[in-house]
């Protein structure tokens, strides 16, 4: 497989994606799974490459699959997190199941 193919997409996409293309890192390592390529961005980019419910990264996979399948190679994707960042936590699913009668009580209609 020409190793520019791969990485050079990646490193395309990314780029056009994120406010801090100079931050983006790309490596490229091959072993008996195939490849991988490994990003690493800056951390103010990460929602914009993962994008919503990991909408961004999916695609990016589904065509680095179809770059991989036209050379008979397998192409694994993986966004390196950036050192000590945090996910947001997602409130339990208890404080968000509200009845109707809790919503009107709070718009104190």
């Amino acid at each position: 497989m020409n190793e520019t193919t791969d990485k050079d997409f990646v490193e395309f996409v990314v780029k056009s994606i994120v406010d801090n293309p100079n931050d983006v890192e790309i490596e490229r390592t091959v072993d008996e799974m195939g490849v991988l390529i490994s990003l690493k961005i800056n951390p103010a980019d990460m929602g914009q490459i993962i994008g919503r419910q990991g909408s961004t990264a999916k695609s990016i996979r589904t065509l680095l699959r179809v770059i991989g399948a036209k050379n008979n190679a397998r192409v694994n994707f993986k966004i390196i997190e950036p050192e000590g960042s945090e996910r947001p936590q997602r409130p339990s699913s208890a404080a968000t199941n509200n009845n109707v009668e809790d919503v009107v009580n709070d718009l104190k209609l």
